[in-house]
């Protein structure tokens, strides 16, 4: 193996990997990593291509030994993410048909009431303590309750998802343990357990609620299978969940840095949000990077991909690309426009993207208004992983 263009066993890239994204898209097209085994986009034109490529498809192969990762490998084999036409095409047809209910949007004010239910406990925290943390009194719980709320999971059971989202999501880093994949597949054979007696509970009694409606959901005479239901639900915990948390996490971190761009959203934070949200997503993506496998020889992103290749499009470097950004580097709440691609783009666009905005456009403004004075406290760590880039905690005072 020979040595990596971008070396993700490097505490200090992880850590700040925009120097290194700055030098390799000065290479003017993809770069091939021979540790990872794979071509690497960085710049945002290139990226961009990667994701809209229909010869560059999702290609998943099923892990080896199948009998020890058989929940894990079916409930990506029959996930929306993981498939291409016309397979996927059927499960988008009947995921959007089920999501076509106003599920998302008619939870607003819901979110908002969630956002300030925590603002209470967080508020009682610091009373006590002088600070809180914005991560896991804040940003991690709100889209657990928010998911769990939309899915029509009893409230009693809320706890167990993000045990089991963290766990699988660990299988897209480039840097696990044996541990890791053992916890990955268990929380997988829980999960996707838990999602078929809850499904059987809805046939039986049905709710207003998304689980419901996918069970129910029939667009031209198909419907969900069992494990597609449960892939579906499984894959919106996972991209919904991680999106908000790590984009709101790495957001608030770069605002509370920037007083100036805090009383930007300050003077008018339910005005401001639907800017600074996006600009949140776009200067430190909470998911840097999205495979793809050729399916065919493809010429892109400047170099030719061989048949069963894979290339990656480095969201996070393509949203800090100066040919498409003004001033890339600096963090601005008002930047209009902001085309990033820090939920993909293509067929495989991010399905909780929706979610994801609605709980930051929610999140943001609540916290400013009800926190004006809010400043970072010592302690702050970051997650030690890449792909997947976010806080593991913030500690904040109220003010």
């Amino acid at each position: 193996m020979g040595d990596p263009v971008f070396d993700l066993t490097d505490p200090a890239t992880v850590r700040d990997p925009y120097p290194a994204f700055e030098r390799l898209r000065a290479e003017g097209r993809a770069v091939w990593d021979d540790a990872l085994g794979m071509w690497l986009a960085f710049r945002y034109d290139d990226a961009n291509a990667v994701l809209r490529t229909r010869a560059l498809g999702r290609i998943f192969r099923p892990r080896e030994p199948e009998d020890v990762w058989e929940t894990f490998n079916w409930l990506h084999e029959d996930a929306l993410l993981e498939n291409e036409p016309p397979k996927h095409t059927r499960l988008k047809a009947l995921v959007a048909k089920a999501f076509a209910r106003g599920h998302i949007e008619r939870r607003r004010d819901r979110i908002r009431e969630m956002c300030t239910t925590l603002l209470d406990s967080a508020e009682e925290r610091a009373r006590d303590t002088g600070t809180f943390d914005v991560i896991a009194d804040y940003a991690e719980p709100l889209p657990v309750l928010v998911i769990a709320d939309l899915l029509g999971f009893p409230e009693s059971d809320v706890a167990l998802l993000r045990p089991w989202s963290q766990a699988i999501v660990k299988m897209y880093e480039y840097d696990r343990t044996p541990e890791d994949d053992r916890r990955a597949e268990q929380a997988c054979r829980e999960f996707a357990a838990y999602v078929d007696e809850l499904a059987d509970a809805r046939r039986r009694e049905p709710r207003d609620d998304l689980v419901t409606h996918l069970a129910q959901v029939e667009s031209e005479g198909e419907r969900l299978t069992e494990r597609e239901l449960a892939a579906t639900v499984v894959l919106l915990l996972n991209a919904g969940h991680e999106a908000s948390v790590n984009g709101f996490g790495n957001g608030i971190v770069q605002l509370l840095a920037r007083r100036d761009q805090w009383a930007r959203v300050l003077a008018d934070p339910w005005g401001a949000a639907p800017t600074a949200v996006e600009e949140m997503l776009r200067y430190d993506t909470p998911s840097q990077l999205f495979e793809r496998t050729a399916t065919a020889d493809v010429e892109v992103a400047g170099v030719t991909v061989r048949e069963g290749q894979k290339i990656a499009a480095m969201l996070g470097s393509a949203n800090r690309d100066p040919e498409v950004f003004a001033d890339a580097d600096t963090f601005d709440v008002g930047r209009d426009p902001n085309p990033h691609i820090a939920f993909g783009a293509g067929i495989h666009f991010c399905l909780g993207a929706p979610l994801a905005r609605l709980e930051m456009q929610q999140s943001l403004p609540v916290l400013a208004e009800r926190m004006p004075r809010l400043e970072l406290a010592d302690g702050a760590r970051p997650r030690p992983t890449f792909v997947l880039r976010g806080w593991e905690t913030v500690p904040v005072a109220v003010g």
